[in-house]
Parts: C-alpha cells; sequence; structure tokens
C-alpha cells in the first residue's frame, strides 16, 4: 500500500519545480483534474468489472490507464503535445475532452466536459509532468485501504486551497460534518442538498451516512445516488468536490458549478425543494454586485451568509430538516440580521445550538455555532450546548484537531436533555431583538481572589519588570 501522505507530498514538491506553476491556487488547479482524470479512470475500471453493459465515456486514447499508467510512457515535449495540442488532426487531451459527448451516457459525458472546460494545464515541462503522473499512479482508489488514507490526505488539500487565499471560505473538519449529519439523520430517498458544496465534505458525510445506516439492498443504491445534490461557485472546489463525490461511488453526481445566491429566489417552487440541508455557507465572503436584490427588500445585505440562510429556508421543504454552520456574527447583531433570525425563529423549530471553540477551524479563529432547524412550525425553546476543548487543550491546531469522538458527550445528550454547565435551555420569549447570542447561565465562573499582600507583590513585580524594559529601550 502507497504512503499516501508522502505520495502528495512528493507531488506538490515536483509542481514547484515547474516554471508554468505559479503558487497554490495554480498547483491546486492543476492536481485537480488530474485527480479527477484518474479517478474517474479507477472508477470505471471497477464498474466495467461489475456492470456488463457499462462503457466509460473517455475515449480510449485518453484514459489515463492507456496513456498515464505506464511508468516509461509518453514524457517531455511529447507529453505536453499530447495534452495541449489544439491541432484539429490531432486534437489534445483538453481539447478533446471540453468537447466530449456521448449518447450511451451524456450526463456522465457532460460532468467530464465540464470539469475541462474551467480547467487549465499550467506545467511546462513534459518531464515534471511524467513524474507527478508517476507518482499519483502509486496510489489506487479501488484499494479500501488507499481510499481511506487518501480521505486524511485529501483534507490537508482542501486546507491548502483555503489558505491559498480563498478568502471566507474555511474547510468544516470531517468530526463536525460527520457530527452534523448523524444529528440531521438523512433517510433514504430524502433529497440532501449543499448549497454552498466546496468539496463535497457534508455530502460525502451524507453519502457514507446513508449507505452504512440505509442501504441494504440492489434496489436502495440507485436511490441514494439520485438524492445527493451540491451547488458550488469556486472552479478548483466545484473540481474536488466532483471528484471527491466519484470517489465516493456516485455515477454521475448531481453537483453544479453554478452562484447559488444568483438562484431566483421567487422562482423556487416545491419541486426545487429538498429534505435536508447540511452547509457550512461562506461567511465574510463578497458577493456578486447586485446579488443581494434577488431577495425580498427586508432580507437585503452584503453578508453571504446572512443571505444563505433566507436561500436555505426557501429550500427546505415543510417538514424538512437543517444543519448549518453560522459564524457569530450571524447569530447577532441589529437591523437586517436581526430580521433574518425572525425570519429563521418564526418559520422553522430551531431546536439546538451548538456552540464551538475559537479554534474549530483552525488556523481561522472565527466564534462558530451548529444549528438545528426543522421547518414547518415556530420556535418555542432552544437548547444550547457550549462543546468545550479537550481537558489539558489550550485550543486546536493542525496537529491537534477536532475529533469525532470529542462529541459523545452531545450524543449522549441529544434525546435526553438536562441543563448543566455545558447545556441551556431559553424560551423564545426571553430573546432580545432575536438575538442568539445566548450565554450559560448555568456555568459557574471561576474567581480568582488574592489577598491584599498578594497584590502587591504583583504590582511590584510588574512595575520592576517595566523599569527594566524601559532602561534597556533607553541604551
Amino acid at each position: 500500500m502507497a504512503n499516501v501522505g508522502a505520495v502528495i507530498s512528493s507531488i506538490r514538491n515536483i509542481m514547484r519545480q515547474d516554471r508554468g506553476i505559479s503558487g497554490d491556487a495554480q498547483r491546486l488547479e492543476q492536481l485537480g483534474w488530474m485527480l479527477f482524470l484518474k479517478i474517474i479512470d479507477d472508477k470505471d475500471i471497477e464498474l466495467e468489472l461489475t456492470k456488463d453493459d457499462y462503457i466509460t465515456v473517455i475515449p480510449s486514447k485518453f484514459q489515463w490507464r492507456n496513456w498515464a499508467a505506464n511508468s516509461e510512457g509518453i514524457t517531455g515535449e511529447e507529453l505536453l503535445e499530447f495534452i495541449d495540442s489544439n491541432a484539429e488532426s490531432n486534437k489534445g487531451l483538453f481539447a478533446t475532452l471540453k468537447e466530449l459527448t456521448s449518447n450511451i451516457n451524456p450526463e456522465r459525458a457532460a460532468i467530464v466536459r465540464e470539469v475541462f472546460d474551467g480547467s487549465n494545464n499550467y506545467m511546462k515541462s513534459g518531464y515534471e509532468m511524467r513524474k507527478v503522473i508517476n507518482k499519483l499512479n502509486e496510489i489506487d482508489f479501488n484499494k479500501t485501504e488507499d481510499k481511506q488514507i487518501f480521505g486524511n490526505i485529501y483534507e490537508s488539500i482542501l486546507q491548502e486551497l483555503r489558505d491559498a487565499g480563498n478568502k471566507g471560505e474555511y474547510y468544516t473538519p470531517r468530526a463536525v460534518t460527520q457530527l452534523m449529519t448523524q444529528m440531521i439523520n438523512p433517510q433514504l430517498g430524502e433529497k440532501v442538498l449543499d448549497p454552498a458544496a466546496g468539496t463535497g465534505g457534508f455530502l460525502s458525510a451524507a453519502i457514507d451516512y446513508v449507505r452504512e445506516n440505509y442501504v441494504s439492498t440492489i434496489h436502495d443504491e440507485p436511490v441514494l445516488q439520485k438524492s445527493i445534490t451540491g451547488w458550488e461557485l469556486k472552479p478548483v472546489s466545484y473540481v474536488l468536490g466532483l471528484t471527491n463525490l466519484i470517489l465516493h461511488g456516485i455515477e454521475v453526481p448531481d453537483y453544479h458549478y453554478i452562484d447559488s445566491l444568483k438562484k431566483e429566489y421567487n422562482g423556487i417552487t416545491a419541486k426545487d425543494r429538498v429534505d435536508v440541508i447540511l452547509a457550512n455557507p461562506p461567511f465574510g465572503a463578497s458577493i456578486a454586485d447586485g446579488v443581494e436584490t434577488n431577495f425580498p427588500a427586508s432580507y437585503r445585505c452584503k453578508e453571504s451568509a446572512d443571505l444563505f440562510v433566507i436561500l436555505m429556508l426557501q429550500l427546505l421543504k415543510n417538514n424538512g430538516r437543517a444543519a448549518i454552520v453560522l459564524p457569530d456574527g450571524s447569530i447577532t447583531g441589529e437591523g437586517v440580521k436581526a430580521r433574518i433570525r425572525e425570519k429563521l425563529l418564526t418559520d422553522c423549530n430551531l431546536h439546538t445550538i451548538i456552540r464551538l471553540p475559537q479554534s474549530t477551524f483552525f488556523p481561522a479563529t472565527v466564534a462558530t455555532n451548529l444549528l438545528f432547524f426543522q421547518k414547518g412550525s415556530p420556535t418555542k425553546d432552544i437548547w444550547y450546548y457550549r462543546h468545550e476543548l479537550p481537558v489539558g487543550q489550550k485550543s486546536y491546531s493542525k496537529k491537534k484537531v477536532i475529533q469525532f469522538e470529542e462529541f459523545q458527550p452531545i450524543i449522549d445528550w441529544w434525546n435526553e436533555r438536562k441543563e448543566s454547565e455545558v447545556s441551556w435551555k431559553v424560551n423564545i420569549k426571553d430573546l432580545n431583538n432575536w438575538d442568539l447570542d445566548i450565554k450559560n447561565p448555568n456555568k459557574v465562573e471561576e474567581v480568582i481572589e488574592y489577598n491584599r499582600a498578594e497584590i502587591i507583590e504583583k504590582m511590584i513585580k510588574s512595575q520592576s519588570r517595566i523599569n527594566q524594559l524601559l532602561k534597556e529601550l533607553s541604551l
């Protein structure tokens, strides 16, 4: 079994040697389409073995197995021409796949076409590209072990995507997506949507959850295949998300490269509404000029997260359920923010808010909350639960990410709720201007008491240190 972490690290270093790639964003886009092409070929090989009538939509010449799998295959200028050629008599990989069609499987062909129409080959050295290809070939995405390990590496790639400058976009830790999915409990046949799907973390969590708990016959899997939907605006996130869903066994992902906030608000009808929404909408991110005019006048604003709340309320069926991530800035505030919260609490039963430590989305230090609600009846009581850091740990970090096991107390508490030092209930009548930023009234704050002598001693030590610093600065 390949050391997948070492493979991805090697690929990163190889790409840094190529003069055509400038910065993380281009490297991730390059890696995105290459991963997509390898993974779709690995899944095609699997489907060809398990389905008698399955035929891949990728032309034989451009199937990964036929031009990339051989470590001694084409390289250098020949490889670059194979990828980039626009000659009518000898179209390269990009020119061919951008125009791909298929009478047998037009939907899967359309996915391939959309990926390559929005991607670029930045590499200028066919020799460095061959090295990257050979490294990717060390991973077999049809092996359960490699796929599971790659899931962890995939997360590090997504974190790099965020660190490459996507303001307002924060990778949702896998533990958080798992908890939200388990608590919302999507059923087989329920339509699940993430309108800010990014790289597909919530949707892949929903696929795994439904498949593990509700898919038991050969007739169930096709139902699951048609029940997962995602929308994403950023091109690199879109390609990685599409690849993620294919890796999770969705043959033709219902995953679209669109700006959700531009979806005509008043045009959303019963046929567009869904049973479940799982999402971490971007917050603090810029929105397209004028996009707020797509929404009712009383809810128009420039904050993307707040607009997504209004959109999601419109997209939910009556009795539909949602679990979403929102920053503190969206659960408090005056004016339009208060009006949006009023609509949420009036149209839906916001039954639970889980408050997370600021470092949960490391390296971002954003105070975030998990909101769980059901559309159709107004809120009466809201239960709060504050998730605490593990004992002895000051914050989450790159090496100490949040773990699903930490949420076991929340899972145990969920069905038999009691107030405690970490949980409390608030009646809707006690809210001030629909403000949801409610502190725990049950938590006893630690009071540190000093006697007079101790206070004087501390002040003397502090003053002495100040005098020493002033002396050093004056030299």
